[in-house]
């Protein structure tokens, strides 16, 4: 039942999560009830991005608390804490401010103990011929909010212990999903996009990290993860300001990060946001090796106001000065719901969305 033969990335794309369905939000049942009907959930999900056109199909992450949670949920050692130096604060165009959440904190050595997304993408597959992308968080993630107290120092007093510990269970991960036969894997990355903000790097400096020396740390480990991938497995790095709840936690352009992290990543595609002022231009694509592969994130999961095929098209042609149009794809700049609440959008305006991506793919390069 599953293709094999076709490969990613697609000329159209989405970033992963989706929109929960309303009475999935809203279930107070059991946990074998709550399973059956998040496999019911996702089976629709499956159908209806089939439906599109997509050939791509995730589960919509609707097993999972938030993007990044879901990891911490299943990774042994992990406690929940709040953030060091003002590095979590979201915004929105209303000038509201909020902070994330919690981040993770190790507070024992940790471990793999079981699947983190191998049994998403075993489920996803049962029942769909499209290709199954896979999702994970940086590695970053596991460090960018806390910095040195990411740990607890008399568990790790070396941090260096720690990311080869991160490294090994990502590593294990990685070879699990392609054992359930995972071909396509997307790392979402923040933190590195987030110091191209001056504000955010002003916030780690001043509580004792090195802004470059964290972009060559965060590099390192995602280099180390996908140094052994198995063969045929490809990896993608999506690069995102904040989306939770629509809204963001930096802004400025790729310029201060471009020359070292895309040059140095070790991955076949980046998946970029440029759906905003916010987002800077397109020169920093010069700095994309030659043969990678690059996702314009022109559509945004931020707003319901719907983009105009003229305008992606405008945006598609000026990413295309820095790398050929056969090495690009479009999609939305980030997930629907970042946060299993979403961003405020409704179903209507995400579907509207993604046949929106579809529509402009196949216009601009004759297929999805």
């Amino acid at each position: 039942m599953y293709n094999s033969s076709v490969k990613p990335p697609f000329r159209a794309e989405h970033i992963g999560s989706l929109l929960r369905p309303a009475g999935l939000l809203a279930f107070q049942g059991d946990r074998k009830s709550r399973e059956k009907l998040e496999d019911d959930c996702i089976v629709e999900a499956i159908r209806w991005q089939e439906s599109l056109g997509l050939k791509l199909v995730t589960d919509g992450e609707f097993r999972r608390e938030s993007w990044r949670l879901g990891f911490v949920s299943k990774v042994a050692g992990f406690a929940r804490a709040d953030a060091v130096g003002n590095v979590d604060l979201q915004r929105d165009e209303a000038g509201n401010v909020m902070r994330i959440g919690q981040a993770p904190m190790a507070v024992t050595r940790i471990r793999r103990t079981g699947p983190i997304v191998a049994d998403e993408v075993a489920f996803t597959r049962k029942h769909t011929d499209r290709v199954v992308k896979a999702t994970l968080p940086a590695p970053s993630y596991l460090h960018y909010p806390r910095g040195r107290g990411c740990v607890d120092a008399d568990v790790y007093p070396d941090l260096d212990e720690f990311f080869a510990d991160v490294v090994k269970v990502y590593s294990d991960e990685v070879k699990a999903l392609y054992a359930a036969g995972g071909r396509y894997l997307q790392i979402d990355e923040v933190a590195q996009t987030l110091l191209c903000d001056q504000r955010l790097r002003d916030a780690v400096h001043a509580r004792g990290d090195d802004p470059e020396r964290l972009v060559d740390l965060y590099i390192d480990l995602i280099n180390r993860v996908v140094r052994e991938r198995p063969a045929g497995l490809t990896v993608g790095v999506h690069m995102c300001r904040g989306n939770a709840f629509g809204k963001w936690v930096g802004a400025g352009g790729y310029e201060r990060i471009a020359e070292k992290s895309f040059t140095r990543l070790a991955v076949d595609a980046f998946f970029l946001e440029f759906d905003s002022e916010r987002a800077g231009g397109f020169e920093p694509l010069r700095f994309i090796p030659k043969g990678r592969h690059v996702v314009i994130g022109a559509v945004s999961t931020k707003v319901p106001a719907l983009e105009s095929k003229d305008e992606l098209k405008r945006k598609i042609e000026a990413a295309s000065k820095y790398v050929p149009l056969e090495n690009l794809s479009l999609s939305p700049q980030c997930g629907f719901a970042s946060h299993q609440h979403g961003s405020g959008l409704t179903f209507a305006q995400q579907e509207a969305k993604l046949k929106l991506v579809v529509e402009t793919a196949k216009e601009v390069w004759g297929t999805t």
